[in-house]
């Protein structure tokens, strides 16, 4: 828990502006900046970029902010602005890869399995644009594959949610032994516990599906991708590497 270092300080500022642009614009805001499925309408090339900067409501903000200052602080310091930012963006760019990947799954599946049923490509076309379908269709598809298959196309990513996960795996691995505490659990668990035990949780609500509308697969993507650059950077003793 250090002082509060110069670009989290940026990245923290610019995460409030765009949340407080949000509040003044609405849903062009997060049409334009929210991270859409690829083949979405409203996708554009610069979503897997600013949807990091974009949140839901102002609790949202406040823990990945809290977290941002938390962990990133003292890895910015070990390793320098310029790597520190290389590993935040990195890691949020996997975490949308991640997210994505697992979106594609889902609509291609989704679709696969109405086509096996008779429909055709205009007649899904037509259930991704309008949500409507021939309710007859059930009788070989069910509604939740049909409702999986409209979320996955339809709903936006938002958050530095994913860019946070590879920051707390990236922190667990340089501090393993630090001791860190959750306000509803007040017991002191040590960084290389806590943080494995977070993706554990994501991990399972990910397989299962979430109810809380959490893209725990971004999560996990942002995870993933985080250790791989921070065990490389560990194992061949670029942990202490500043770049200028």
């Amino acid at each position: 828990m250090a002082r509060i270092t110069d670009t989290v300080k940026v990245l923290i500022i610019v995460n409030v502006l765009f949340f407080i642009g949000t509040l003044t614009t609405g849903d062009l805001a997060y049409q334009l900046f929210s991270l859409y499925y690829f083949e979405n309408p409203s996708f554009q090339l610069w979503q897997p970029l600013t949807h990091m900067f974009m949140h839901g409501n102002f609790m949202h903000i406040l823990f990945n902010m809290y977290a941002l200052w938390a962990f990133g602080s003292p890895l910015e310091m070990r390793w320098g602005r310029n790597k520190f930012l290389f590993f935040y963006f990195s890691a949020g760019f996997g975490a949308a890869l991640i997210h994505t990947l697992v979106n594609y799954f889902q609509v291609q599946s989704g679709m696969d399995a109405l086509m096996a049923a008779g429909m055709s490509t205009g007649q899904i076309s037509d259930l991704l644009l309008t949500g409507e379908y021939n309710t007859s269709v059930l009788q070989s598809v069910s509604k939740e594959t049909i409702q999986n298959l409209y979320n996955a196309f339809h709903t936006p990513a938002v958050g530095a949610s994913g860019a946070i996960y590879g920051v707390l795996v990236a922190f667990g691995i340089m501090f393993p032994n630090i001791e860190l505490m959750l306000i509803f659990l007040p017991v002191p668990i040590k960084a290389k516990y806590f943080i494995p035990g977070l993706i554990v949780i994501d991990l399972f609500f990910g397989i299962t599906g979430s109810p809380f509308g959490i893209a725990h697969w971004a999560h996990i993507g942002g995870a993933l991708f985080g250790f791989i650059m921070a065990w490389y950077w560990k194992r061949n003793s670029f942990d202490g590497t500043r770049w200028y």
